[in-house]
């Protein structure tokens, strides 16, 4: 009952805390033979470290990867591969300010799970949020590489599409700007429109919330399941792990009440190399299982919960006080949850992939076509 872990066969566990001396996480299931170097992992990493810039924390961390199990280095292959035993990756905390936290030892910061904690377990971690923080995110990232390798074909990309009540206009959704700015934005006008709000909610001491949406192009047909391992319930399940994380939409998500049925179904038509759809309100999943169009998901995160401005709150000993918490902190934790998103999702689909591969050997049935291809 410890619910560290997630995933079937492609299966995660995280651990560690925020200001611990490390944290990490140990991937089972990954199969053999995969090039896989702490280089491939580094990359993603580097995407979600902290301190890259004025309107995300400020601590300090290289987030360096360690594979401490599970590869090997074997002279007659080229390079450095999977043995499909448990891969450990170990991620050092080397800034941890533990002093900051001091004030609220005793005390429950409004906003945060400091209180549920408290309730659950009688103990808590007030350093940075322990278990709850989302330094433990940089694991699953990790976690995530690894998941990149058995997802051949399949490319997975997440941007912020809102920061505040400011969102980029689905028409100007272009995903080669992402990487372009420090927003993780789909659309250049609108990084001016970011970085005006976000500066006024830093200097104020406050914060705001954001929306990430995420799309993985190339999973095929037939990954998932229709009842119990419902792919898009599987992956909004994931992404609501995510610290912040309140809402989770699967294609056209809560737009779909406002649609008729003309408007909501998905005509296919029959292409050279199978059905094509005239459009994508089911997100690429039907029926709990992918339809071979894009899978897509959006993610509302909440305002982190750590401000300038003093709530109202408790005390271990019942008394009511006022709470202004210090620290180091996301003005706008939904910049840098994009990473993650993109992770959880990519251990999603290579559970799924496994798993559809395992039940039915893979390929895919398609109109007009004896057998699978």
């Amino acid at each position: 009952m410890s619910h560290n872990s997630f995933g079937h066969l492609f299966r995660v566990t995280t651990w560690g805390e925020s200001h611990g001396p490390a944290l990490g996480c140990v991937v089972d299931g990954c199969p053999p033979g995969l090039q896989l170097t702490e280089a491939d992992i580094q990359v993603w990493l580097d995407k979600r470290r902290p301190g890259q810039g004025k309107f995300v924390t400020q601590r300090q961390e290289p987030d360096a990867v360690r594979i401490l199990s599970g590869v090997f280095q074997d002279e007659r292959t080229a390079g450095q591969v999977t043995t499909g035993t448990p891969i450990s990756l170990m991620i050092e905390n080397v800034d941890q300010r533990s002093r900051d936290y001091g004030e609220i030892a005793q005390a429950f910061r409004a906003g945060h799970a400091d209180y549920p904690y408290f309730a659950k377990y009688g103990v808590r971690d007030y350093r940075g949020g322990g278990r709850s923080s989302a330094r433990e995110t940089a694991a699953r990232v990790a976690a995530g590489a690894v998941a990149r390798k058995i997802l051949e074909g399949v490319t997975i990309r997440g941007a912020v599409v809102q920061i505040g009540p400011h969102a980029v206009h689905p028409d100007r959704m272009d995903w080669s700007q992402t990487d372009q700015n420090p927003f993780w934005a789909p659309d250049a006008e609108i990084v001016p429109v970011w970085e005006e709000h976000l500066e006024k909610v830093r200097k104020s001491g406050s914060s705001t919330g954001a929306v990430v949406a995420v799309e993985a192009v190339g999973v095929p047909a037939g990954w998932g399941a229709p009842i119990y391992g419902k792919l898009d319930s599987e992956l909004a399940a994931a992404l609501m792990t995510i610290n912040a994380a309140k809402g989770v939409e699967i294609g056209a998500g809560f737009a779909a009440a406002a649609l008729s049925g003309e408007e909501n179904a998905d005509e296919m038509r029959m292409g050279p190399d199978g059905p094509v759809f005239l459009s994508n309100k089911a997100g690429g999943v039907l029926g709990g299982i992918s339809t071979g169009q894009p899978v897509t998901a959006r993610v509302a995160f909440k305002p982190t919960s750590s401000i300038l401005t003093p709530r109202q709150t408790l005390n271990e000993a019942g008394e009511e006080i006022e709470l202004r918490t210090k620290g180091r902190h996301d003005p706008c934790v939904g910049i840098r949850a994009v990473p993650v998103v993109e992770a959880m999702t990519a251990c999603v689909l290579a559970d799924a992939f496994l798993r559809h591969r395992g039940q039915t050997g893979g390929g895919v049935f398609q109109p007009g076509v004896q057998g699978r291809r």
